[in-house]
């Protein structure tokens, strides 16, 4: 498993496509601090200037062509062959993946800080009372940590579809549509009214987690459920993408 892991990370660190994405998210975060210049500073500050849509944008891209790519090109078979169960090889490339996200949540927590003592200047003080009665900082580090299961949500739904799918254009396309239009997807299934309490556990309603943080007021009456809830919801459903994929993943020929 160890060694299954260093070759995954040795992979990625090497892939140019590891770097450039950390580099052109500072740019995203700098163009949305002057996009939301109108916008309460301490939320631009607690959502690290929106960087949790940006490493989601990335983390799909990345996980689904770091996953997908090995089934066209037939390098998987390398892999299996090098490792003793596929199990191995899978956990690997999703801790490897759950290493990056940390990097680019901790990334963005640094271009933040950087931001908002060198271009943005935001009079802000870290230690003021925010949401949930809590200060600043602690609501951005709290944003940061729920995001890191929100992605690890969707990067278990890349890698289920990308065992099902070869296509690593495809996974990227699904795999962007359940992230951004989730919301919209799960208010549809919720429309009927009498099913709520049943349609409100559907996994598309847990892509909204890091935004409800962010806005509770707003995003409770879409999803129906608090944050706690939303959190457990996605842990279960990262679970059970996760075996699912595996399952797919070990019986798939190649």
């Amino acid at each position: 498993m160890i060694y299954s892991i260093k070759q995954e990370l040795y992979k990625l660190v090497h892939r140019k496509i590891t770097w450039i994405a950390a580099i052109i998210l500072f740019f995203l975060m700098l163009i949305t601090g002057f996009a939301l210049a109108d916008e309460s500073k301490k939320l631009i500050l607690t959502l690290t200037f929106d960087s949790s849509d940006f490493i989601m944008f990335i983390l799909v891209i990345v996980s689904a062509t770091y996953f997908s790519m090995e089934f066209q090109n037939n390098t998987i078979l390398t892999l299996l062959y090098k490792s003793s169960n596929k199990i191995y090889v899978y956990l690997s490339k999703y801790i490897v993946l759950f290493l990056y996200n940390v990097f680019l949540h901790l990334l963005a927590l640094f271009y933040t800080i950087c931001l908002q003592y060198t271009i943005f200047n935001y009079q802000v003080n870290w230690s003021a009372s925010y949401l949930y009665h809590q200060p600043v900082w602690l609501n951005m580090v709290t944003a940061s940590l729920i995001d890191l299961v929100t992605t690890m949500l969707i990067i278990a739904i890349v890698f289920l579809l990308s065992c099902l799918i070869n296509s690593s254009a495809i996974v990227i396309t699904a795999s962007l549509l359940i992230t951004f239009m989730g919301q919209s997807i799960s208010s549809d299934l919720m429309n009927g009214g009498k099913l709520v309490n049943i349609m409100k556990w559907n996994p598309f309603n847990m892509v909204d987690l890091t935004r409800q943080f962010g806005n509770y007021g707003m995003y409770v009456l879409t999803t129906h459920l608090n944050n706690q809830e939303l959190l457990i919801g996605s842990l279960i459903y990262i679970l059970i993408f996760v075996i699912a994929g595996y399952l797919i993943f070990r019986r798939k020929r190649f």
